[in-house]
């Protein structure tokens, strides 16, 4: 089993930053893929960003590419977020989810089997 713990979140302005993170424990050695996910209100769960613990490699949905950057510390076991130039869209409840499926995309959302309890983010106009 792997434990998810995201923190972070809070209540900014537009134009502001917050940084995510997303400490793991438990069986994180058999972890491939970590990943990003937000639901805002009375909408569905959607993903965000992907890293791929061994490697690094990333990806972003375009809403949020050049404001967004994931990434871990794998000896921490930490995987973050960093959000500039926020705005009013980007509020949500924001997820941190990790497979151990070698295949890595946010978008494969269904194969992420652990998840965290979510932190609210709110950007205000």
């Amino acid at each position: 089993q792997v434990q998810l713990v995201e923190s972070g979140g809070g209540s900014v302005q537009a134009g502001g930053s917050l940084r995510l993170s997303c400490a793991a424990s438990g069986y994180t050695s058999s972890v491939n893929c970590m990943g990003w996910f937000r639901q805002p209100p009375g909408k569905e769960r959607e993903g965000v960003a992907s890293i791929a613990t061994p490697s690094g490699g990333s990806a972003y949905t375009d809403s949020v590419k050049g404001r967004f950057t994931i990434s871990r510390d794998n000896a921490k076991k930490v995987m973050y977020l960093l959000m500039n130039s926020l705005n009013p869209d980007d509020t949500a409840m924001y997820y941190c989810a990790a497979t151990r499926t070698t295949y890595c995309h946010y978008a494969a959302q269904d194969q992420f089997g652990y998840w965290g309890q979510g932190t609210q983010v709110t950007v205000s106009s």
